[in-house]
């Protein structure tokens, strides 16, 4: 059964811009175009399994929307993503405080927020135990044997190596901020550095060759693994 994402937005192009493209990235949608109606659709069945969520609304003000969701035992665990063409580091801040699951700024790449959906579905959705042999284009993965692959030729990686590869392909597509991947490949060793991570990364992509080019950065945060082995 499709995942189902409820759109709340005033903007009647946009809401249907969004619909065509969801609905043809195999999601179904639930389209609402105010407070009060999205507070109605989250509570219907099926539940939405994410919720886009415009902060300026005619009637109800997102904010005030989000946290009436946040109250309700029926709603408060769908994952929410705000939209909105506030884009100072404060309202960002306050919005992640509020426990938004992601922030997108108007206007938005129509893919890109695709992604973030993807990528918020996966972080909340309950992991399944990975598998041994992973392949992701032509970059293969056997963790059993702590071996990998890059068209058909291995790739010697030291263990953190092999750890902090392992760590970005299990959350391809969401960005990891340098003090995650210090906290969860490092485990907070007081030696090290953000500096230290850049550099295990940048050997990463080295010894990774063309697959190395998985490994995007985002300036100023951190790095994020490709979403789909074409992305590179």
């Amino acid at each position: 059964m499709s995942q189902l994402i409820m759109i709340v937005d005033d903007e009647p192009d946009l809401v249907a811009a969004l619909d065509f493209a969801l609905r043809r990235n195999g999601f179904a949608v639930r389209p609402t175009h105010s407070g009060g109606e999205a507070l109605l659709g989250a509570t219907r069945d099926p539940l939405p399994d994410l919720i886009l969520l415009d902060l300026m609304l005619p009637d109800i003000q997102g904010p005030d929307v989000f946290a009436r969701l946040k109250s309700d035992v029926r709603t408060r665990d769908i994952p929410v993503i705000m939209l909105t063409a506030r884009s100072t580091e404060v309202d960002r801040v306050a919005g992640f405080e509020q426990g938004a699951d992601d922030y997108v700024i108007k206007p938005f790449s129509t893919r890109e927020l695709i992604l973030r959906i993807r990528a918020v579905l996966r972080r909340v959705r309950p992991q399944e135990p990975a598998e041994d042999n992973t392949i992701f284009g032509t970059l293969r993965v056997d963790r059993g044997a702590h071996r990998v692959w890059v068209e058909n030729e291995e790739c010697l990686l030291t263990a953190l190596e092999f750890r902090l590869l392992t760590t970005f392909m299990d959350r391809r597509g969401r960005v990891q901020r340098r003090e995650t991947l210090l906290s969860e490949v490092w485990d907070i060793q007081a030696s090290v550095n953000t500096r230290t991570v850049d550099t295990h990364v940048k050997r990463l992509r080295q010894k990774l060759r063309s697959a190395g080019a998985h490994i995007h950065t985002t300036r100023g945060v951190g790095y994020r693994f490709s979403e789909t082995p074409d992305e590179a």
